[in-house]
């Protein structure tokens, strides 16, 4: 017994840094965070209890509806991020001449500065930018299309953005999931006559569903608070049409000085994340431990 107190004090010792710095810079903003926006705070005078003044500020803001509704509209990126880092993995996963060429290429975006990522799409997306010119010479349009000055098509030029940033990470997380799989059950299956199609679904899939657990709900949650790209590519417009949530949050907590009302906003936006990682781990959960 003794031996077992002094392996959790010691265990603990060794915890006591990490556990300080999260109470300081992560736990304690967070809750200081979330009083504040039950407060009219402010710089410059005293700062009072206002109760859910903010939260009802807030949902009778069309504004901030409209961020709310473009943050779960982002939520149709996850499914195509998360094939698509499926494919790339299973791809990259073979030994092809130059393959580690291939992976450092698709993991280029996941380090790309936002501000290069901003300027490279900013020139794509443009009237006169190269996709408009793709699409003239394939005779796939016959005017240029203004994906980021048209508010019917910005919000989904944004969302692609974030798929292809997105694509890399998953990918890499896919493919170390796949090369730390056992190859006993993929043998045996060659044995009794499987083709790769069914190698893939019955075996591979199910075997990796823990890994699409996590890469899943990681998805949802960076979906949820997409900000980034808002900010260096349309700066919520054009007619607040790629508003986010989050965005709004900062919009009112940092340019316009209306901590509470920003505050408000995260806190909403933490709430929704919350919710829908309950959900995902409710549904997404791997089967082999019902």
């Amino acid at each position: 017994m003794s031996h077992y107190r002094h392996s959790s004090k010691l265990a603990y010792a060794f915890l006591a840094p990490a556990l300080l710095l999260l109470a300081a810079f992560s736990f304690w903003p967070v809750f200081y965070g979330s009083y504040l926006s039950f407060t009219d705070f402010s710089l410059m005078r005293t700062t009072h209890w206002v109760g859910l003044d903010n939260y009802q500020a807030l949902f009778s803001n069309d504004m901030f509806l409209t961020g709310l509704k473009n943050s779960l509209i982002f939520l149709l990126v996850v499914p195509f991020t998360q094939i698509g880092a499926i494919s790339l993995a299973v791809l990259v996963n073979n030994q092809l001449p130059a393959i580690r060429w291939f992976r450092a290429a698709y993991y280029v975006p996941v380090v790309t500065t936002v501000s290069v990522v901003g300027i490279m799409w900013g020139f794509m997306f443009h009237e006169q930018g190269t996709l408009n010119y793709v699409l003239l010479q394939l005779h796939l349009i016959h005017t240029p299309l203004g994906w980021l000055s048209d508010d019917a098509l910005a919000l989904f030029a944004i969302m692609f953005v974030s798929f292809w940033r997105g694509l890399g990470w998953y990918m890499v997380m896919y493919l170390a999931a796949l090369q730390s799989l056992p190859s006993e059950m993929q043998e045996a299956a060659i044995l009794d006559g499987a083709n790769r199609w069914q190698r893939f679904w019955r075996i591979t899939v199910p075997m990796l569903y823990p890994t699409i657990m996590v890469c899943s709900i990681m998805s949802v949650l960076a979906a949820l608070k997409a900000y980034q790209e808002v900010d260096v590519l349309t700066q919520g417009g054009p007619m607040n049409s790629t508003f986010t949530a989050l965005y709004y949050a900062y919009d009112q907590g940092l340019k316009h000085l209306k901590l509470p009302r920003g505050l408000a906003a995260s806190f909403v936006v933490s709430i929704c994340c919350i919710g829908i990682a309950f959900v995902c781990l409710k549904y997404l959960k791997p089967r082999h431990r019902e």
